[in-house]
């Protein structure tokens, strides 16, 4: 359906934002200064949000950047979502549900279809069992764009996406279809702005990366190197950082005995062993799977006595230098350029060693920096396809809750860089360079028609009798005409002028090289 919304559009423009938001009944006791909102203002929120809308530039305006910033590095308890957001994420089963039910209900349904007899009701049962292993993924993927769109502490919701990209795993390995919503939800978002030391700790204790490197296979006489190795390259100290391969084969047998087990019985084990046995829902360390040699590890001597072994490596891992150095550049990489300046990495590894890994601190950090203002200027940092999609639907449609993700993680699979979906331990690249070229630039400009044209199915209902609710995203509102056109440059103008319709108009917004970075 096509919908001529020029009459909207005529009256928007002699609307100013501060009419806008005493129109919606919203902070008014400020409104009256809303016209100043500033450019400034706007690049800080597209910086360290999921993307500018009106009712969190006016939030932001209202209380003014430091205060804001503060409420972004130290949200209080857990921020409310929207009503109609919450609602979606309470309906779904896994919110329910323990993870450890949830694996064992899954691990019996394969079981149950592996063992059906006749082939082609067998083939039918497994095709049901990964149907069901993708809604759950699905689900998954829904909670995290819920929250990305409409969570008040915007800052924690762009760092959980960071940290599953440094800390990746890849659903369609095993059963992680099952386990990637839980890993999220409770191994990573609740200690996104804390510790570093207790976001280590909870990704080694969870199944989703057991299973995912390979620990649930690592025991003595049996050692697999792979997860021990990804714990130095890409999650603490980083390449080239000093460590040897001495080193991997001992943190690996730290690790040996560290897995999953969905089994109701706990392992027989010798008496002397059975006081060293931890089982956490599906988590497990199981004492005859346990090298129990001494070890020799970064230099540092580890007594071999069990699951504490992995502790004091964690520990080790955490305070040393090339860690703070490491996660240092890849968090200015991924809010500042793709080549932050030398001295502010320093200034920032060295908050991270000062203050015991805190991450919130290493933040402010950043964004308390004048190599950080620097790189608020137009044009110095490029989206990523994540950051361009929910930027897109967040300016659209401000707080107005949608109905349906589905376009969403289609939109992002299409541009390459879908939720829990890159294979290789490394994650998506930060940089530029893998998201600019010009195959990514045409699939953006068919994903700007698509939202700028219409709801794209954002707004009907999932469901056996689907109900699609109307829906336009008027981008050229008050805080377009107040704020966002003072940042565009001439030649996008002069393109925006020549628009034929709300729609064309919209188009060629959301291609515009100012809405690309």
């Amino acid at each position: 359906m096509i919908v001529d919304c020029r009459g909207e559009y005529r009256r928007l423009r002699r609307f100013s934002l501060a009419a806008l938001v005493v129109a919606a009944g919203g902070m008014t006791a400020n409104a009256s200064h809303a016209d100043d909102l500033s450019s400034h203002d706007l690049a800080l929120l597209d910086r360290l949000t999921w993307g500018v809308s009106t009712s969190s530039a006016m939030h932001l305006h209202t209380i003014g950047a430091e205060r804001w910033l503060q409420e972004q590095l130290h949200p209080a308890g857990n921020p409310a979502l929207p009503d109609a957001a919450k609602a979606q994420i309470e309906a779904m089963p896994d919110v329910h549900s323990f993870p450890f039910d949830i694996a064992v209900a899954f691990e019996q349904q394969s079981k149950s279809a592996n063992q059906v007899a006749d082939p082609e009701q067998k083939k039918a049962a497994q095709q049901v069992f990964q149907q069901a292993m993708n809604d759950r993924a699905r689900q998954a993927a829904a909670r995290t764009i819920l929250r990305a769109l409409y969570a008040p502490d915007q800052l924690r919701e762009r760092m959980v996406w960071f940290w599953f990209n440094h800390f990746n795993v890849h659903q369609y390995k095993s059963n992680l279809r099952v386990l990637v919503g839980d890993y999220v939800d409770h191994a990573l978002r609740p200690y996104s702005l804390g510790k570093f030391r207790d976001l280590l700790a909870a990704t080694v204790h969870h199944p989703a990366m057991l299973r995912y490197l390979d620990n649930a296979d690592n025991a003595a006489g049996h050692v697999n190197e792979n997860y021990a190795r990804e714990i130095m390259e890409l999650h603490t100290m980083g390449v080239g950082s000093g460590y040897t391969q001495a080193d991997v084969e001992a943190l690996a047998k730290i690790l040996t005995g560290v897995g999953i087990d969905t089994k109701p019985e706990d392992p027989k084990l010798k008496p002397e062993l059975q006081s060293q046995l931890v089982r956490e829902g599906a988590f497990e360390f199981n004492p005859s799977r346990h090298d129990y040699s001494d070890k020799t590890f970064l230099g540092h001597t580890i007594k071999g006595r069990g699951l504490a072994e992995v502790d004091e490596a964690i520990d080790i891992l955490v305070h040393h230098p090339a860690t703070a150095s490491h996660l240092s550049r890849k968090i200015a990489t991924y809010f500042v350029s793709d080549n932050p300046p030398e001295a502010l990495l320093q200034r920032m590894a060295q908050t991270f060693k000062s203050t015991d890994g805190d991450i919130a601190a290493v933040l402010a950090t950043m964004v308390h920096s004048a190599e950080f203002e620097a790189a608020l200027k137009p044009g110095t940092r490029f989206k990523d396809p994540v950051q361009y999609v929910l930027s897109a639907v967040r300016l659209a449609y401000d707080d107005r809750v949608i109905l349906n993700t589905a376009p969403i993680q289609g939109w992002i699979n299409r541009l390459g860089e879908g939720l829990f979906n890159h294979d290789t331990p490394d994650g998506y690249a930060l940089t530029s360079a893998s998201w600019n070229g010009p195959g990514q630039m045409m699939l953006r400009f068919e994903i700007a028609r698509q939202i700028g044209s219409g709801s794209s199915g954002l707004f009907k209902s999932d469901g056996p009798n689907p109900v699609e609710q109307p829906a336009f995203p008027l981008l050229q509102n008050a805080l377009y005409f107040n704020g966002l056109r003072r940042t565009l440059g001439p030649a996008t103008l002069a393109s925006l002028d020549k628009a034929v319709s709300p729609q064309d108009w919209n188009t060629l917004f959301l291609s515009s090289p100012e809405f690309m970075h």
